[in-house]
């Protein structure tokens, strides 16, 4: 009986998703064989869609599966967004007179035009090598001899089902074009197994950042093998901040660059973000540049006077309009914030994407944080 309300939840999500199109692409403008054969089509739809999410992300693990599965996801949702507002058109139309047939074939016309269109620009959107986003961020203490330090910031990569060896040989290509200082990943680096995702993950051995290369867990190292992985960058040269930090030293001035692990990490033995343990030992005189997963975490590093808190998770929502869901669960959906006094948060868009392979409104970034002193 426990496991019935997550069911309920697992078969009653879809469901909605695929009633609210299904009610006004078919049922409003059809009859006969039309209507039977459009309800077949939906019908056929929601039943492959927790089929493939339970043989991809369950226990088969069936990369196939994970692919039909999340695209199905993300279309579907697209579909049912666009339905609700097609509704809303339609109810507009019942004002202005308009009447059926016309009225429901002109919103069920618009709508998959839209959706048909979206979706093939999404797919290219989520595929392509992110633009590169730079931000001048001026931080309270940092001296001279570190003005013009460039950070180049990826996170959530989420190498998976769909092989992007290619697309993450770009990446590295066009990160180390940005000449940085200090590369970090702000987690969410692979969803599936390592023995399946490494060799994706493997070109970015090859990035070359003077003064470090830094890596923190994100929420998705927990739901698979969080010890695997950073043993994987730490083998291609990467240092993960496990509730650690470094001194970074140029020019004669300093500052710290410390990572906290991921919330999920407390259902893991010696994981979970510990601040206190990351800044232990540090100058508290130094400014601080924390890499923290998700910008909720921003909360701590407001009471222990962070200068800059660098985040990733969103993906800037990935599918509008998902981001008014995200920001039910974040501070900040993306871009440059402050909080508190003294504390700044960047949130970045991602540079991959995670499950559909999609992205509408909210662009992949590969970001360049270039620090700078007050009244340089």
């Amino acid at each position: 009986m426990k496991y019935v309300p997550r069911a309920a939840l697992f078969l009653g999500i879809p469901a909605l998703l695929f009633l609210v199109p299904w009610w006004l692409l078919v049922y409003t403008t059809s009859s006969g064989a039309v209507f039977w054969g459009g309800t077949g089509v939906f019908l056929v739809g929601y039943a492959c869609l927790p089929v493939g999410m339970v043989l991809g992300h369950g226990r088969a693990q069936s990369d196939a599966a994970v692919v039909v599965g999340n695209t199905l996801l993300g279309a579907v949702w697209v579909l049912f967004s666009w339905s609700v507002i097609g509704a809303v058109v339609r109810a507009g139309l019942i004002v202005g007179g308009v009447e059926d047939p016309v009225r429901s074939r002109i919103v069920a016309v618009g709508v998959l035009a839209v959706w048909a269109g979206l979706v093939g620009w999404g797919m290219v959107e989520a595929r392509r090598v992110p633009r590169v986003r730079t931000v001048d961020v001026t931080i309270p203490g940092l001296g001279r001899g570190l003005d013009g330090l460039r950070m180049v910031v990826v996170t959530d990569t989420h190498f998976a089902a769909l092989n992007r060896l290619r697309w993450s040989e770009r990446v590295v290509e066009v990160v180390n074009e940005q000449r940085p200082d200090i590369a970090c990943h702000a987690g969410d680096l692979a969803d599936g197994p390592v023995v399946r995702r490494r060799p994706q993950v493997e070109p970015l051995g090859k990035v070359d950042a003077e003064l470090g290369r830094f890596y923190i867990t994100g929420n998705h190292e927990y739901y698979g093998d969080a010890p695997g992985w950073i043993e994987v960058m730490t083998s291609l040269g990467w240092e993960p901040l496990h509730n650690r930090h470094r001194i970074i030293e140029r020019g004669g001035d300093r500052l710290v660059v410390a990572g906290i692990d991921d919330p999920t990490g407390i259902a893991l033995d010696g994981h979970g973000p510990d601040l206190p343990a990351a800044l232990s030992g540090a100058d508290p005189a130094l400014p601080v540049i924390l890499l923290a997963h998700q910008p909720k975490q921003i909360a701590d590093a407001v009471k222990f006077g962070v200068a800059l808190q660098i985040s990733g998770h969103t993906h800037g929502g990935q599918i509008w309009p998902f981001h008014y869901l995200v920001r039910l669960d974040q501070p900040v959906v993306a871009g440059l914030s402050r909080h508190g006094d003294h504390t700044q948060l960047y949130t970045s868009r991602g540079t991959g994407f995670w499950g559909p392979p999609l992205r509408i409104f909210a662009p992949s970034e590969i970001t360049v944080l270039v620090l700078r002193t007050p009244n340089r």
